[in-house]
């Protein structure tokens, strides 16, 4: 069974280690940049590499598009002038899904192929097929959103490839996937570069904001370091539904407004209650939209050696760090660590380890 993968980066390169020497699984990665492919064979992601398309796609039994969201309907056109085998099952990664359903439609492929929209519901703050691995997907949901004309033999295909990747497959109409992923990603997203933006003219009048806006403030708005040509493309695409997602956004700031204007008290805990039954609720240790950070904060004191200590006793145990960062270290104030890992099983071996000696916090 041929799978070929336009795009091989973090998204492809990961499917692609997920379906790579499986049984009778043979993965094939493109890309228009010669050096790109060579980079894929010398990291052992796909069995073969090329930057033909036409040579990609000849007797696929599947096709991933792995591309940016902007790019989509480009290769999709190029695929209609392409002789795709009779049943092959062309689908996506991208997070947003009605557009490109409808190109699809209106394309119409070719004789028995069928196009399934995708979405893997994983990532990580690197990106790049360097930062690609067979685990991203395990225990993330992944949404598929076939049209009704697709034939249930070729979404039970496609389900049964990407039980490799060992997430939760979710069938979803486009549009409510757009409408939901809409305001639990993009809708964040632009908050968090509003706000940073916001601070950052205060800024200019006065350095103290940005002095003072580590830790908290820096880890809530983490998001708006994302990758401004992507959420440009992502954005656009799904303009619609955020214009009716930043309405409502703003009838919530003026809720708030009112409140305060009329020191409304009760009316302000009654928000914060609100906020908190429904937060409560929600998966904690899911794999979402939205990369979860596994890091641990540690009070130190502030004495040579502390983070050589420390670092040696986690790797003593083998508690493997991805970061350090040393947020405060004066005569006056304990130092604070920032302890960052992959997982949360890494992190709840150092919170543990360390709880006994050290004041720790998550």
């Amino acid at each position: 069974m041929k799978i070929t993968i336009f795009g091989v980066g973090l998204i492809g390169g990961s499917l692609a280690l997920c379906f790579k020497g499986k049984p009778g699984l043979h993965v094939v990665g493109h890309s228009n940049n010669p050096q790109s492919v060579e980079k894929y064979m010398k990291r052992g992601v796909v069995d073969y590499a090329t930057t033909s398309m036409e040579e990609a796609v000849r007797d696929a039994d599947f096709i991933f598009l792995g591309v940016p969201v902007g790019n989509l309907e480009e290769y999709m056109c190029k695929l209609k002038k392409l002789p795709l085998k009779p049943g092959c099952i062309v689908t996506d990664v991208g997070s947003t899904k009605a557009s490109i359903a409808a190109c699809a439609e209106k394309l119409e492929l070719g004789s028995g192929v069928h196009f399934i929209g995708g979405h893997p519901m994983a990532g990580k703050e690197k990106s790049g097929v360097e930062a690609a691995t067979s685990r991203l997907f395990e225990n993330a949901f992944y949404v598929l959103t076939p049209s009704t004309d697709t034939p249930q033999d070729a979404y039970d295909r496609l389900v049964d490839l990407l039980q490799h990747t060992r997430a939760h497959i979710v069938k979803v109409d486009a549009k409510l996937h757009d409408d939901i992923v809409g305001a639990i990603s993009h809708l964040p997203h632009i908050i968090a570069v509003a706000l940073v933006n916001q601070i950052a003219k205060y800024n200019e009048q006065n350095p103290l904001y940005r002095d003072l806006a580590a830790g908290g403030f820096r880890d809530i708005t983490r998001i708006a370091s994302s990758d401004p040509i992507i959420w440009r493309d992502i954005l656009i695409n799904n303009r619609d539904i955020m214009l009716r997602l930043l309405n409502d956004w703003n009838g919530e700031i003026e809720r708030f407004i009112r409140l305060l204007d009329n020191m409304d008290g009760a009316g302000i805990e009654e928000e914060f209650r609100k906020a908190n039954r429904f937060r409560s609720e929600l998966p904690e240790r899911r794999k979402g939209m939205i990369t979860s950070v596994y890091e641990i904060y540690v009070d130190v004191p502030d004495e040579p050696g502390i983070v050589g200590r420390i670092a040696t006793q986690l790797g003593d145990h083998r508690i493997n760090i991805s970061n350090i960062q040393i947020i405060e270290s004066r005569e006056d104030v304990p130092g604070v660590l920032r302890l960052s890992f992959r997982d949360e099983i890494q992190m709840d071996k150092a919170f543990e380890l360390l709880k006994s000696q050290y004041s720790v916090h998550i």
